[in-house]
């Protein structure tokens, strides 16, 4: 009798150690190597904010692009809009539908109505230009802490504390 509760205590006990361990609870931005194998997972814990920024200074007119996105319905990326300087190759120069383009000081708006997505590619390049992704008053350097010449599906997910330890913690 004595053995069995032992055993079934054991069992209970390695049955929570398994939920705690395997469960994905913890919200991240991640960063997965497309086109590999067995890709290692970057990751941002999220905390209660839930509006984020990539900045990036464009390869052609050297100047700075900043993208607003916010993080909706759990795990799903609503791009708000973005700011640039120059209208020339690679910028819109209209907008489409549900998107609206103002220019202020200098600059052009355009924001979206109502562009929710999944994920998207990101691709690291091996220029010496800005690319940052900006959460909490904190820019993350993705040139520093991703591999350049690689392209990366960002998403926003759960991961459990298996998927942490396996994977790298971005600073």
């Amino acid at each position: 009798m004595r053995k069995r509760k032992l055993i079934i205590v054991l069992a209970f006990l390695w049955i929570s150690f398994s939920i705690v361990i395997f469960l994905p609870l913890q919200k991240v931005f991640a960063f997965t190597e497309t086109r590999i194998d067995h890709p290692i997972v970057h990751y941002i814990p999220l905390t209660t904010e839930d509006t984020f920024q990539i900045r990036y200074t464009h390869s052609i007119h050297k100047s700075d692009v900043l993208e607003h996105y916010q993080c909706v319905d759990g795990t799903r990326i609503q791009m708000l809009g973005m700011e640039y300087e120059d209208l020339a190759i690679g910028m819109p120069s209209y907008a489409e539908e549900n998107q609206t383009l103002t220019k202020r000081d200098g600059k052009y708006f355009l924001q979206f109505d109502n562009e929710v997505i999944e994920n998207f590619t990101i691709y690291i390049a091996d220029l010496e230009l800005d690319l940052v992704l900006g959460y909490e008053q904190y820019e993350y350097d993705l040139k520093r802490n991703l591999q350049r010449g690689k392209s990366y599906l960002f998403e926003v997910k759960r991961i459990s504390l298996y998927e942490q330890w396996k994977g790298v913690r971005m600073k």
